[in-house]
């Protein structure tokens, strides 16, 4: 089944609780206008609400098919013993339904004082050494700010709730329905899984269970992954990102070592866990659109909010593996 049979399928699973009289709204006094049931992005964002909230991350929730989306999926249906398809089909839509909790894709989110309050860092260069000189390297908007906690693209949050300007406390918005709740699982009794061929990261229990999986960035061809087996050394929240132009090969040659301030811009984003391989980590990011779209300096990134649950579910010691392909794909 390709995509176009994975939005019709999702039309008719969904078009219950996509409906704008079937969404709980509360009683601001400047409500979102609801979207129309009819658009197909709405079936995709539905799609992609359901897997994250059972910890299948399909990284930003956009609305848009794609490759982190078709392995969502594959995952997903491997974990369930599904065939690992990467397509939806009835078993998997069933199995995410019952998975999911039954809950609608989308609910009401009341814009408060503190979203619009800040502080918010407006401008940030794109300058490793000229953002050293900032205070923090906050979100930028408040738009930014509401994406990250919902794990939702800016622009479908502008586009979920059109005439909403974000200018005053009050404002109702359409929002993803995400859970925020840890993968299951005792800290240290896991195992991180980094497969460099499908751009993903998994966690697995002591079973070998799947219990979380997210899309990942994961080195290129000048700074590639390090295939092996390490540790976790341990986990730094809000981290400062010591910049060392000497690890970057493209760095600009006149620069100097720098400190840059912690923040979800910062380049490692909200949070850093680091690994007993000499400089290499796994972290978040300030870019979530381009995860397991381009390549990284060598460390493994995820969306700040799929490092924040991977952080959760590790401590010192926790084994970490860094694979060329899925052995079980052969």
């Amino acid at each position: 089944m390709r995509m176009v049979a994975v939005l019709i399928a999702l039309s008719v699973l969904f078009a219950p609780v996509l409906r704008a009289d079937d969404v709980k709204r509360s009683s601001s006094r400047r409500p979102a206008r609801h979207p129309s049931n009819s658009s197909p992005a709405l079936d995709t964002v539905a799609l992609q609400v359901s897997l994250d909230r059972v910890g299948f991350s399909p990284g930003e929730i956009d609305g848009k098919p794609g490759a982190n989306l078709t392995r969502a999926i594959a995952a997903f249906q491997s974990a369930e013993g599904l065939e690992s398809s990467g397509e939806l089909d009835a078993a998997t839509s069933q199995r995410l339904a019952e998975r999911s909790g039954g809950q609608p894709p989308l609910a009401s989110y009341t814009v408060t004082d503190a979203d619009l309050a800040g502080p918010f860092t407006p401008k940030i260069p794109a300058d490793l050494e000229a953002q050293s000189t900032l205070d923090t390297l906050g979100y930028q908007t408040p738009l930014e700010a509401l994406g990250e906690r919902f794990h939702a693209s800016p622009v479908l949050l502008t586009a979920l709730n059109p005439g909403v300007s974000l200018s005053a406390p009050g404002d109702t918005l359409l929002v993803p329905n995400v859970s925020t709740s840890a993968p299951d699982g005792t800290p240290g009794a896991v195992i991180v899984i980094v497969t460099k061929g499908t751009s993903a990261l998994t966690l697995e229990d002591e079973a070998h269970h799947v219990i979380f999986h997210a899309p990942v960035t994961s080195g290129s061809q000048h700074d590639p992954l390090p295939i092996g087996t390490w540790k976790v050394n341990g986990v730094q929240q809000n981290p400062v990102f010591s910049y060392n132009p000497a690890l970057f090969w493209d760095a600009n040659p006149a620069h100097s070592k720098a400190k840059l301030p912690p923040g979800p811009n910062n380049p490692v984003g909200t949070v850093w866990i680091d690994l007993s391989k000499e400089h290499y980590g796994i972290h978040g990011t300030p870019e979530p659109s381009k995860i397991g779209h381009v390549e990284s300096h060598g460390c493994v990134r995820l969306t700040n909010w799929d490092a924040q649950q991977l952080a959760k579910a590790v401590q010192k010691g926790t084994k970490v593996v860094f694979l060329e392909a899925d052995a079980r794909a052969d």
